[in-house]
């Protein structure tokens, strides 16, 4: 358990983090038009195919939502989402494509200088999953070996076509996987969760207050879903295939 006295020296001093970190932390180059804080803030990286969810999922956390500015240069929102944890707070820089992954690709200015990232699916089309490792590649790329969180989104969808067994890649990267509904709020701290536990390098990291969220706009099965997480759990004591292609 680090105290607060210790927090800035934990995420300025540890060896886990990314060598641009005191660079991003210190340059206001590194997040154009955005406000300074005098926390430990990180730039967070979210890739999938269009229409998968991404810019709802960041849009949930209301003060995000309050905050963001838009980058032209870049083509990019940058929403700054505020978590607070045992430790104090933190911030992480979201930036989202603003539709920019729709012309094919990103260029290397929305990865650079990438601290985490979240790359996203939609469990109801197929082909999203199947370019996940298009633009895992991609990212690790410009951003080597940073944590990255793959989310399989819109499980509160009922024609659910990537089946939980059938999510295999994560396992191959050895990346962590969560199932989320953005539009529910389902699962949502979970990613953010994860990579503040990377980044810290401390495993008893985490937030003593959920963010302020937008309401709900669909309810959960909970029970399908729990059926959906039992799945993921069988499938992971089993052979991974040769070919993700084989299990559609």
């Amino acid at each position: 358990m680090v105290c607060n006295a210790c927090f800035h020296s934990l995420f300025f001093n540890s060896i886990a983090f990314p060598p641009c970190l005191t660079f991003l932390l210190f340059s206001p180059k590194a997040l154009p038009q955005q406000q300074v804080v005098d926390y430990p803030s990180f730039k967070l990286v979210i890739v999938g195919d269009g229409g998968t969810g991404k810019t709802t999922f960041v849009k949930r956390h209301l003060t995000g939502e309050f905050e963001k500015k838009y980058e032209p240069t870049i083509g990019v929102e940058v929403h700054p989402l505020d978590f607070h944890t045992n430790c104090g707070k933190i911030r992480f820089y979201c930036w989202d494509t603003a539709g920019q992954e729709k012309f094919g690709g990103l260029r290397d200015g929305y990865y650079i200088h990438g601290q985490c990232a979240i790359i996203m699916f939609d469990v109801t089309a197929r082909l999203t999953y199947k370019n996940v490792p298009t633009w895992h590649r991609d990212l690790c790329r410009v951003c080597e070996n940073i944590p990255i969180v793959l989310c399989g989104n819109k499980v509160d969808v009922k024609n659910r076509q990537v089946k939980a067994k059938q999510v295999t890649f994560h396992r191959k990267k050895n990346l962590q996987y969560y199932e989320i509904s953005a539009k529910s709020n389902y699962n949502f701290e979970k990613p953010f969760l994860y990579l503040a536990k990377k980044l810290a390098g401390d495993p008893g990291f985490h937030f003593v207050e959920m963010p302020a969220l937008a309401p709900p706009d669909v309810v959960l099965d909970l029970t399908s879903q729990q059926m959906n997480e039992q799945e993921l759990l069988i499938a992971a004591n089993q052979p991974l295939p040769d070919d993700d292609d084989e299990i559609f």
